[in-house]
């Protein structure tokens, strides 16, 4: 229902941040002794690559919480709507009274239920999306150690 309202597209960012060709030219072309300019593209690259896809998991992760939370309203409009209707005021008695407080306690206790599966869902796509980022992190430090140890050599 609402898709058109929410139609990220992970590879169309991706594309905004690929290095411009002439920018890999111009640094192929530097030559700095002890110095592996080639190296520092193909890092920055993968640097980029692990951006996306990090990007792309918490877009996943945020898109199943949206549609989550658009099926909870549809839902909970649902379920209000058909109270309501079922509900008639001037001919409440005591057990029809009790029977709609519980219908309401019920409609709560799934309403909590829902939102600690979203937060679940939120702090997955969270977490997901910074493994990817600290992975590429930590290989890139690695990366860099090993280039400053072959430019010492």
């Amino acid at each position: 229902m609402f898709d058109k309202f929410y139609n990220f597209d992970a590879d169309k960012m991706a594309e905004m941040f690929k290095m411009p060709t002439d920018m890999n030219k111009m640094f192929e072309g530097m030559k700095v002794p002890g110095f592996d300019g080639q190296a520092i593209i193909d890092a920055q690259n993968k640097n980029m690559e692990a951006f996306v896809e990090a990007n792309k998991a918490a877009a996943a992760g945020y898109q199943e919480v949206f549609k989550a939370q658009v099926s909870m309203f549809e839902e909970t409009m649902s379920s209000l709507q058909k109270q309501m209707s079922e509900m008639k005021m001037d001919q409440m008695t005591t057990e029809g009274a009790s029977r709609q407080i519980e219908l309401m306690k019920e409609t709560f206790e799934k309403g909590l239920a829902s939102l600690t599966e979203l937060g679940e869902t939120a702090q997955k796509a969270n977490t997901e999306a910074f493994e990817i980022m600290r992975s590429r992190m930590q290989t890139s430090l690695d990366e860099m150690k090993d280039m400053a140890a072959k430019a010492a050599n």
